[in-house]
């Protein structure tokens, strides 16, 4: 235990180039002395699920599953909505569930054991079904799957604020994303080296492999040494969660904050847009896996840069993602509505896809620092569930209007998203500053 203790301290003064313990200005002193061995467990567990996501993503590889079963492509359409909505609408009521209980690290823990059991869940569908009954069964277990990462998503935001410095945060989502990204970049080149179609069995040891890394990730984050919060506002859950709407009518900054975080998701959203005009064009798994590799490399390269940068930024590092997702809708949309021989190239739609998936991981690193350090104690799982949920809502009604202008033609929805991008890095640029 003594080594282990010391390689943690060594390797968190590696990263985080701590002297003593005067970055600990806003977590209790016995919390401050757990840092760097939270610091590590924390990273580890980040790191594993981070992976597990892109093995599984619904942007690009649950897309691919679909039709690789022989289900439906309509349900394609219902992927990326299932999985971003059902982890944020119900956020309300399970903060204040979480907020009963004085540690909850056990809540991360069982959502994470609850995701490993959903893909392993995908992997036997896989595996023993086909067609629409294996399509079907991805989407309920992706709901499974969307609901327990929910959960995490609360307690992991409210753990991470009790346990890691303010100035600290940044760089451990920023180190975890890139650590992920090239484990997974070094996997998507070794498994999608040609561009043959592989059978259900190369998709089943995928997504069992997935499964494992939620698991692990579990174990490691039980080991957290969390000390008791703030319980306040714990009772019935659905009047706290009522009563926490009214954050969105009295709070101003907190509501110029959501508004921005709104019009930035179209960083999420235009991704398998993307990947759609790809396919248009053409291509087995290697298409695919160009599209892997570009999210793992984006990662790999950007998240580290994005998380330091968040730590003293966390409001530029908004809008500067905002703007350079803008830039990559507009900048492909346009080019594929004047003349899709422009962009009919095998390079091009995963080139386009790299630099929106960067600008993705800063929006996304940026809105998760911005929203931890601009509230404390028990105000941050308000914060974080009346946010979630509102923007769970807010993306379906996105996704539908997505869905409307697809109509119309894939292209145009890229441009649509595009401007809402570029709203959303001018309200971004308008927030208050609250890093360190």
């Amino acid at each position: 235990m003594g080594t282990n203790r010391r390689a943690a301290d060594k390797f968190y003064q590696l990263v985080a180039n701590d002297e003593d313990a005067r970055v600990c200005t806003d977590i209790s002193d016995d919390a401050c002395r757990e840092v760097p061995g939270n610091f590590v467990r924390m990273l580890s567990s980040q790191v594993l699920t981070s992976i597990g996501d892109l093995l599984i993503n619904p942007k690009t590889v649950l897309a691919w599953l679909i039709g690789a079963v022989g289900a439906p492509a309509s349900l394609v359409a219902w992927l990326v909505p299932i999985r971003e909505s059902g982890s944020l609408i119900p956020q309300l009521a399970i903060g204040a569930w979480v907020r009963r209980h004085p540690q909850r690290k056990s809540f991360w823990v069982l959502g994470s054991v609850l995701q490993g059991l959903a893909v392993a869940g995908m992997a036997a569908c896989v595996w023993l079904l086909d067609g629409l009954a294996a399509g079907l069964g991805i989407i309920g277990l992706l709901i499974l799957f969307s609901l327990a990462r929910g959960l995490c998503s609360v307690a992991m935001k409210d753990v991470q604020g009790k346990c890691i410095p303010k100035s600290r945060r940044g760089r451990l989502s920023g180190l975890a994303a890139t650590l992920s990204g090239l484990i997974t970049l070094a996997l998507a080149a070794v498994v999608f080296h040609d561009n043959a179609e592989p059978g259900p069995g190369f998709y089943t040891v995928v997504l069992l492999a997935a499964a494992a890394t939620w698991l692990l990730a579990a174990a490691q984050f039980a080991r957290v040494e969390e000390f008791d919060g703030e319980t306040s506002g714990g009772g019935n859950a659905f009047k706290a969660a009522l009563a926490s709407l009214s954050l969105l009518r009295d709070d101003a900054p907190f509501r110029h904050f959501v508004i921005s975080r709104a019009l930035l998701m179209a960083s999420a959203l235009a991704s398998p847009f993307m990947v759609v005009l790809a396919q248009q064009q053409g291509g087995g798994a290697l298409a695919l896996g160009s599209f892997v590799m570009a999210a793992s490399l984006a990662s790999a390269i950007s998240a580290t840069l994005w998380g330091y940068m968040a730590d003293t930024a966390s409001r530029r590092v908004m809008v500067l993602g905002g703007a350079l997702a803008s830039l990559a809708c507009l900048l492909t949309g346009g080019l594929a509505v004047i003349d899709s021989t422009l962009v009919a190239g095998l390079w091009f739609y995963p080139a386009a896809f790299f630099v929106l998936a960067v600008a993705h991981a800063g929006v996304r690193i940026g809105r998760k620092t911005y929203m931890v350090d601009m509230a404390g104690g028990n105000k941050r799982t308000d914060y974080v569930a009346v946010s979630n949920t509102a923007i769970g809502v807010l993306l379906l009604a996105a996704g539908g209007l997505s869905a409307l202008a697809s109509l119309i033609s894939t292209a145009a929805v890229l441009i649509m998203l595009g401007m809402m991008g570029l709203a959303g890095a001018i309200s971004a640029f308008r927030l208050k500053d609250v890093s360190a």
